[in-house]
C-alpha cells in the first residue's frame, strides 16, 4: 500500500513500507542527532526540534513526544534517586537538610540531562516505525 501526502507543490511524501532500522535510529535520537543522517543536530535550542534536519534535509516536524519525555524522565530519575536517598540517610549522612540539598541538586541535574535525551530518544522511535506523518521523501518535477 502507497499512501500520497502533499506537503507542497513540488514535493510529496511517499511511505514505501520498508522497514527502518530502530536501534540505530534510538541511538541517534538518545544523542539528540538525526535519526535518518546521524550528523545534523535534531534540536535549535534545550528541546525544541528542528522542523528539518541540518545536513540531510529530513523532515522531523512529524514529531509527537509531549509529555512522554517527562514522564520517563520522572520514572527513571525517581527509581534512581529513591534508593539511592535511602542508602546514603542509613549509612552516611544523618543530617536531613545536608541530604535534602545533596538529592535536589543531583536530581536537578539529572533531569536536565535526561529530558533532551529522552525526547531524541522518542522522535527517533517515531521515525522508526513511521509514526505521525514520517516517512520517505520523494522529489517530484512540476
Amino acid at each position: 500500500m502507497t499512501d500520497t501526502i502533499s506537503m507542497t507543490p513540488d514535493l510529496t511524501t511517499l511511505d514505501d513500507g520498508q522497514e527502518r532500522e530502530l536501534k540505530p535510529a534510538i541511538r541517534k535520537g538518545w544523542s539528540k542527532r538525526c535519526p535518518s543522517c546521524g550528523t545534523g543536530k535534531m534540536f535549535q535550542g534545550y528541546l525544541k526540534v528542528h522542523d528539518s534536519c541540518t545536513v540531510c534535509g529530513e523532515e522531523l516536524y512529524h514529531h509527537r513526544a509531549d509529555d512522554g519525555p517527562a514522564y520517563l524522565t520522572i520514572l527513571v530519575v525517581g527509581h534512581l534517586m529513591a534508593p539511592l536517598l535511602h542508602i546514603t540517610y542509613v549509612n552516611f549522612v544523618q543530617e536531613p537538610m545536608v541530604l535534602a540539598s545533596i538529592f535536589t541538586v543531583g536530581t536537578v541535574a539529572a533531569s536536565l540531562y535526561l529530558l533532551p535525551r529522552f525526547k531524541g530518544f522518542m522522535v527517533g522511535f517515531q521515525w522508526a516505525k513511521r509514526m505521525h506523518g514520517f516517512a520517505v521523501k520523494n522529489r517530484t518535477e512540476g
